[in-house]
């Protein structure tokens, strides 16, 4: 599913127009950008949780030139669904019906 997919099916099943529901994605994804960027974590009851999580420095290889480099302790975002997300999931997809 593609975000144009999720505008169309939000705008049928709400009434509301497409471009007024776009907005409003927009908006939500951004304001999640800007709060993971500020260094918060957004929690959302029943879907799940954005958070920032922080990676260690360590020593990596830099291929071509065979030589260590150290990659320096940095912030990645992740999602964490929550449990009910988890098991709907579980309970209603099949691992062989699922499309690559």
């Amino acid at each position: 599913m593609r975000k144009a997919d999720l505008v169309n099916g939000i705008s049928e099943k709400t009434g509301i127009p497409k471009v007024d529901v776009l907005v409003t994605l927009e908006q939500f994804f951004k304001e999640v950008k800007e709060t993971l960027a500020d260094g918060e974590n957004v929690y959302i009851r029943g879907f799940g949780s954005f958070v920032v999580k922080t990676r260690a420095k360590k020593i990596g290889r830099h291929i071509k030139k065979n030589v260590a480099i150290e990659i320096p302790e940095h912030c990645i975002p992740s999602f964490k669904p929550a449990k009910v997300f988890v098991e709907k999931v579980k309970e209603s997809v099949n691992p062989k019906d699922i499309k690559e």
